[in-house]
């Protein structure tokens, strides 16, 4: 017959193993954001900041870096210049989460960013794994990639938008193309370029 204690502490290591729910079932709020002027105000910015337990001030650098301008925390919102859409917000959001949030070895968000002689390490409260965190390339390293407006090229459309474009992905940009499914390669043209957002048409 087992021991009643270590029954008792078995359970506890099960219980405390179960953190939180899973990525998948984890939900990051949708973006609420409108244009003002010349500006765009992230609205709901403080409420995502809590969602994915990180310091606002962390989230804002790696925003103001994936959408190339400058910006500033308003009380619970975020202002940046220019104007961007919540789906360019929505990306760079998952970006965040994935490189600084995600367990890639459990899939759980439980996780804390901690340094290790001057390396950050994304280290998971739910597995107990840890990995460093990827430093993320320079834009005007991205740049080198040559999307350019104009530009032809073929791709691969991975999954369908919403509004029913389909979606390819080429290093950290989004590329919406219209009349396209899953599965499918197609020519497109880039039409424009918008932060990490590219809008293309049939080429």
């Amino acid at each position: 017959m087992a021991d009643p204690y270590e029954t008792l502490l078995k359970k506890a290591y099960e219980h405390v193993t179960e953190v939180s729910e899973s990525s998948e079932r984890f939900t990051i709020p949708e973006v609420k954001s409108y244009i003002e002027g010349k500006a765009t105000v992230f609205e709901n910015f403080r409420e995502i900041a809590d969602t994915l337990r990180r310091e606002p001030e962390h989230l804002m650098k790696f925003l103001v870096g994936e959408l190339g301008t400058a910006g500033k925390i308003d009380g619970t919102r975020a202002v940046f210049n220019g104007k961007f859409d919540p789906a360019q917000f929505t990306a760079a959001v998952k970006s965040y989460f994935d490189d600084y949030v995600l367990c890639s070895e459990c899939g759980r968000p439980d996780t804390r960013l901690v340094k290790d002689d001057r390396i950050l390490l994304l280290r998971c409260d739910a597995c107990g794994s840890h990995r460093p965190v990827k430093k993320r390339k320079a834009r005007s390293e991205d740049a080198n990639k040559g999307l350019v407006e104009g530009k032809i090229m073929d791709v691969m459309i991975q999954s369908v938008s919403k509004r029913g474009d389909g979606v390819a992905r080429e290093g950290k940009y989004i590329m919406y193309v219209p009349k396209s499914k899953p599965g499918q390669t197609v020519k497109i043209k880039i039409t424009r370029i918008s932060g990490s957002i590219v809008f293309t048409e049939r080429a």
